[in-house]
């Protein structure tokens, strides 16, 4: 078996990117049925503000000491790679949001085998829907529209479920030395950082499947 861990943030593009980067590369493998990925949750920014009305390009602009045109500048070249790879990034559309309720919503899912696809409407939300990621309610759509039980998604965002998964997994990434994202870990050996090309991934799964 070939364990593929991601530790990831729902509002990092080049996670969406790297996620299709991966997909790609288990296309061509053969052995993807001993495959068996997880997504493990990882902030960007914890003190991202809730509910910030912020647009992505002041934020960038901020915290890159770059003019709001730089700032935008830079997103197109980012769309352009997601663009490569069948995704639409549309930046103007973009809410920056705090993701530490989307990713105790991600920890629900792989309670029914659905963490993927929850890692999928999450990211599209974010880079292509335009919607708010730290919206409780968008959140709880989100979560009945993955086929989720309404009271128990409610439950869990109006409660504190999932809250300390969430922290053990950005522990763990501090103890491996994660200090950006994507990070993909095969078989706990094997290591690519960023949203690498195809074939560094089906290197990784290449030597991963020789364990």
């Amino acid at each position: 078996m070939i364990h593929v861990e991601i530790w990831s943030d729902v509002v990092c593009p080049f996670c969406y990117i790297g996620k299709r980067h991966l997909e790609a590369a288990l296309k061509q493998f053969e052995g993807r049925d001993r495959v068996r990925v997880a997504w493990k949750s990882f902030e960007l920014d914890r003190n991202a503000d809730q509910g910030g009305r912020t647009s992505v390009y002041e934020r960038l602009s901020k915290k890159y000491g770059m003019s709001l045109e730089q700032a935008r500048l830079s997103t197109v070249q980012v769309a352009r790679r997601a663009a490569a790879v069948g995704l639409r990034f549309d930046f103007d559309r973009v809410v920056p949001a705090n993701s530490f309720d989307a990713h105790r919503l991600v920890h629900l899912a792989v309670k029914y085998g659905l963490q993927n696809q929850a890692e999928e409407h999450l990211f599209a939300a974010h880079f292509t829907e335009g919607l708010r990621i730290d919206d409780l309610e968008t959140l709880r759509r989100i979560g009945v529209e993955l086929g989720l039980d309404p009271e128990e998604v409610k439950k869990v965002l109006e409660g504190d479920d999932y809250g300390s998964d969430v922290r053990q997994e950005e522990k763990e990434a501090f103890s491996l030395g994660v200090r950006g994202v994507p990070f993909f870990l095969f078989n706990r050996r094997d290591v690519i950082s960023g949203a690498q090309p195809v074939e560094k991934f089906t290197e990784a799964l290449k030597s991963a499947s020789d364990d």
